[in-house]
């Protein structure tokens, strides 16, 4: 076991490496979080159409992420501040990571207008006229309360061309310094800052203030991410994040840039990927060296039927499993695998039954999060490299 590195915030060390890859405990004041990690969303302060008891007991997510652009709009940071933060207000008590806003920003690109002082946009529910800048990102999520926060960035699309991408990296640097600089104001004043009387597991340990994540921005262009690793890590961060990734580019290109510098990342502090991926991604992602992970795909697949399975993925809406007895994945032990047939769920689908993408969303979940202990496991034998190989040969059905 490597050393422990104590950010007052987080408590973070590397327990294990096989190449590049690498297994670590990420610890919050309220959580010990095993790494590699996935960590399910929960845009409005819950993970959709999945209970927290499920998360908690059959599942063990340790940390969920919830999105400030949201929460922001609805119901209001009063009133989540009111009632005593997100996790008091959802009853979540284990560890969350808030978003900056900056991706949802990024996607409504018919409402917005960014400037040097930040965006200026209109809501997507009413029309309402708004405006986001770093220190009220840092704001909202100070009042949300959440153990890891990150700064507020421009996500450029991948197509936009290298000087408009340079353009945006130096927006998002400026932007950085100011997040970290209005971070340190409010963990310093003791105004909200995540509610330090969490008792979570690690009280005590930690100084109970959140942490603040730098975002490594610069499209598909490997130079320019270099560059905004490097300047990112001099404004020091306590973790750092790759964004702007899985927006519209080629595949190849996103596998190139984690290649080039997830490894480069600073080794002292988790490294995140944000909103990838598939399983694959995943797979390629903790092979350079990445440790926490989000992504929709497990319930927004769910909703529509989509299932993730060990031998690749299926849509339970095909004909072929209306006489299927069999569960969605022969391999999983989940509660929905050990209890339901594909038939049965694929009846509840066809006749619009809510419980059917509640089901295959619980599957889905628990499909990413075994899938990341089996990477821990691998990991820690110095077997990845052979894990590797045969999932995704499995996945691809083409298995050996």
């Amino acid at each position: 076991m490597e050393p422990a590195f104590n950010m007052g915030s987080i408590k973070w060390n590397v327990t294990a490496r096989d190449g590049d890859a690498r297994a670590g405990v990420l610890r919050t004041r309220r959580s010990v979080i095993e790494t590699p990690v996935f960590m399910p969303v929960g845009t409005q302060g819950t993970v959709k159409g999945v209970r927290f008891e499920w998360l908690e007991e059959e599942l063990d997510a340790r940390i969920i992420l919830g999105n400030t652009y949201h929460l922001w709009i609805r119901p209001g940071t009063e009133v989540i501040r009111s009632l005593g933060g997100l996790h008091k207000f959802s009853t979540w008590d284990r560890s969350l990571l808030t978003d900056s806003g900056g991706f949802q920003v990024f996607s409504l690109s018919d409402l917005r207008k960014i400037g040097e002082e930040g965006v200026e946009f209109r809501s997507h529910l009413d029309g309402s006229k708004l405006f986001m800048s770093p220190e009220i990102s840092m704001e909202i999520q100070s009042a949300l309360g959440a153990e890891i926060v990150m700064a507020f960035d421009e996500c450029p699309p991948g197509d936009i061309g290298k000087t408009a991408t340079s353009e945006s990296l130096e927006l998002t640097l400026r932007w950085a310094a100011r997040s970290k600089a209005r971070f340190e104001e409010l963990q310093d004043s003791g105004s909200d800052t995540g509610y330090l009387d969490c008792g979570g597991e690690e009280a005590g340990v930690l100084s109970g203030k959140q942490a603040l994540f730098g975002i490594v921005q610069g499209a598909g262009f490997v130079d320019l991410r270099a560059e905004s690793l490097e300047r990112t890590t001099e404004i020091g961060f306590d973790g750092y994040a790759i964004g702007g990734l899985s927006v519209g580019e080629e595949k190849g290109v996103m596998y190139e840039v984690l290649e080039e510098i997830a490894p480069k990342m600073p080794s002292d502090a988790p490294r995140y990927l944000m909103g990838v991926g598939t399983p694959e991604d995943i797979v390629e992602a903790v092979r350079n060296g990445v440790d926490m992970f989000d992504c929709v795909l497990p319930t927004r697949n769910g909703r529509t039927g989509g299932a993730f399975t060990s031998v690749g993925d299926l849509n339970i809406r095909n004909a072929k499993f209306a006489f299927d007895e069999s569960p969605l994945d022969e391999n999983c032990r989940c509660s929905v695998c050990r209890r339901y047939s594909r038939a049965y769920l694929r009846h509840l689908y066809n006749t619009k039954e809510m419980l059917a993408p509640i089901l295959i969303s619980h599957h889905n979940l628990s499909f990413y999060l075994v899938l990341m202990k089996d990477i821990r496991e691998a990991i820690g034998t110095g077997t990845f490299s052979e894990f590797r190989d045969k999932f995704l040969s499995l996945r691809s059905g083409t298995p050996d």
